[in-house]
């Protein structure tokens, strides 16, 4: 299942409302999506030592189940993101509100799951950025390492813990 695949890309529109992030991941959608929802695989792979880890997961995955995590961030301390679950449609589609300590907008988080191939090709959507420029700015290049980690710990096993 290891295979080299294409590195995520993100683009923000115009207006600064919303994050597009794609990567294909060599893996059926049916893992990919219980890496995203299983709490204790969550924890193994969102993350980097030195940058930020989500070391806290709760998930009660289910429209109008609430999610939340925490962990360490190297420039903001301890932090928290949390939301209720609004569209569950296992393997294909997630969808979801972020809260966050550092965001005073409510958004959502859109992850869409399409087989391809050898695998899958992974769109995750963020909007709701109400044409904040650094916020959108930032949440491109944080998701862009977040669908990193997910490929490299789908595909290869990579854990917060090995990542170098």
């Amino acid at each position: 299942m290891a295979t080299t695949s294409i590195t995520p890309t993100t683009h923000i529109t115009p207006d600064n409302e919303r994050v597009v992030a794609e990567v294909f991941i060599a893996a059926p959608r049916e893992r990919i999506f219980q890496a995203i929802t299983d709490p204790e695989q969550a924890v193994r792979w969102w993350g980097k030592s030195g940058k930020y880890h989500f070391n806290e997961f709760q998930m009660d995955v289910r429209v109008g189940g609430k999610w939340s995590c925490a962990g360490p961030s190297e420039n903001m301390g301890h932090f928290t993101v949390h939301g209720e679950f609004l569209e569950v449609d296992p393997p294909r589609k997630l969808v979801y509100t972020w809260s966050s300590s550092w965001m005073p907008a409510n958004t959502q988080v859109q992850w869409e799951l399409d087989e391809q191939g050898s695998g899958t090709l992974l769109k995750l959507t963020h909007t709701g950025f109400a044409g904040n420029a650094d916020q959108a700015k930032g949440h491109s290049l944080g998701w862009a390492s977040v669908l990193g980690w997910l490929q490299a710990f789908v595909e290869k096993g990579e854990t917060v813990d090995t990542r170098s």
